[in-house]
């Protein structure tokens, strides 16, 4: 690989970087803004939830036409028109004056937050399988330092310039201006690119996308329970995610600053996190084919622990709170880079889109509920109630499915690596 190419591949990880960065930004804001939204226009948590419900079910129908259009077209420019739809859709719900414009436009916001799979794969094809794990984690920070500054535009800069509305309009702003780069600056690269056996070939077949191998994904075991865990595993990001700062506001009492100087610090850690998963998912992963496997499933375990400690904790007691709410924050994010990964080192890269998208329909099939069955839990008993009952039963249930994969993994890792060697060899 030649030093200018590696210098590039970097660039593009940066440009990613910022671009997951801001539109999680804008994605994730929402969640410290429900207090001042819910004022706004008089709703319950039940109202709320069906708001954000909205935008993940636009998602996940969406999913598997994003996945079908990567594997086809060129990423990098279905990427750029992702970034001004979100631009174009956080205009829209800033500028709606009654709910049932809100609930429509954000609703509409969830036609980018489908496109991740096509950035994914594109860099699938920049790194190998032992980087990827890493650089994923790397491009994961991105979401919990979003949510973070998501959260200091909420609560800080959103009262001083207007209110909410303000922060909707720079947010989107920001949307066009990374269409923009990324239309101009980022290169598509020939599918599976970055494979071992490709390595050293100057020249290499351009691998088309395939109903064949696409329905090769189905017949792989460990994509099964991939995509079950998937069902399960994003109900808590969810629920933590547009209920948290109303439970710690409404039922624990904090005050802006106190969610501010408890979660600053959660938050960070849990962007370390990310990080931490992927680099120990590469290292497991030369190791054994079942390593990150391995690693995910004793993330699911102890985050799902802490969590439980940390709710349950004495409302006085924010010492322990918080240290427990950190401890949960190490451990959650430990699967997420490993199972991106995960998808690609069992399928062929020209259906590794469809494959991604199929895992994220799944995911949000049942995820999308999550928001309108924590509110409805919340407003029968209490938030405190709805956030344990989910998050921990959706995190055992992910525990199980990661022990299933763990007996199905070598067969299907090793399927991949022949397919590769066979195609290397007919070149």
């Amino acid at each position: 690989m030649s030093k200018e190419h590696s210098r590039y591949r970097w660039f593009v990880v940066v440009v990613f970087f910022f671009f997951m960065l801001l539109h999680q930004t804008d994605k994730l804001m929402i969640g410290s803004l429900q207090v001042q939204i819910s004022e706004d226009f008089g709703i319950s948590n039940t109202q709320w939830g069906l708001i954000n419900s909205g935008a993940l079910i636009v998602a996940t129908v969406l999913y598997p036409i994003w996945g079908y259009l990567y594997d086809h077209y060129a990423r990098a420019k279905l990427l750029s028109l992702a970034s001004l739809i979100w631009g174009a859709t956080t205009w829209l719900n800033a500028i709606v004056k009654t709910f049932g414009g809100f609930l429509v436009t954000r609703a509409s916001t969830g036609i980018d937050d489908s496109s991740y799979p096509g950035l994914y794969t594109l860099v699938a094809d920049y790194f190998g399988p032992n980087l990827r794990g890493k650089v994923y984690g790397i491009l994961q920070l991105a979401q919990p330092i979003g949510y973070l500054v998501g959260m200091i535009l909420a609560l800080m800069v959103a009262p001083a310039i207007g209110g909410w509305r303000s922060i909707f309009y720079i947010t989107g702003s920001l949307g066009l201006v990374i269409a923009v780069l990324i239309f101009f600056g980022v290169k598509d690269m020939p599918r599976g690119k970055a494979e071992p056996e490709f390595e050293n070939m100057a020249e290499m077949q351009t691998f088309k996308f395939s109903w064949a191998e696409a329905r090769e994904i189905f017949k792989k075991k460990t994509m099964w329970f991939i995509f079950l865990q998937g069902f399960a595993g994003v109900f808590p990001w969810n629920v933590i995610t547009y209920f948290f700062f109303a439970y710690l506001e409404k039922e624990r009492g904090y005050d802006a600053n106190s969610i501010l100087f408890t979660m600053a610090p959660v938050i960070l850690i849990l962007a370390s996190g990310y990080f931490v998963g992927g680099a120990l998912g590469d290292a497991a992963f030369k190791r054994t084919n079942k390593g990150r496997i391995i690693v995910s499933s004793v993330g699911v375990l102890l985050g799902a622990l802490f969590l439980y400690l940390a709710i349950n904790t004495p409302i006085d007691a924010r010492n322990q709170f918080f240290i427990f709410m950190c401890l949960t924050a190490i451990f959650m994010p430990l699967s997420s880079a490993n199972v991106i990964a995960t998808v690609y080192d069992v399928t062929a890269p020209e259906v590794r889109s469809t494959a991604q998208a199929t895992e994220y329909f799944v995911e949000n099939a049942g995820a999308a509920f999550a928001p309108i069955l924590t509110g409805l839990i919340a407003d029968a008993i209490s938030l405190q109630t709805a956030i344990v009952l989910i998050c921990t039963v959706a995190w055992g249930l992910c525990f199980l499915f990661y022990l299933g994969a763990i007996f199905t993994i070598d067969k299907d890792t090793k399927h991949l690596r022949d397919q590769m060697a066979e195609r290397a060899k007919s070149m």
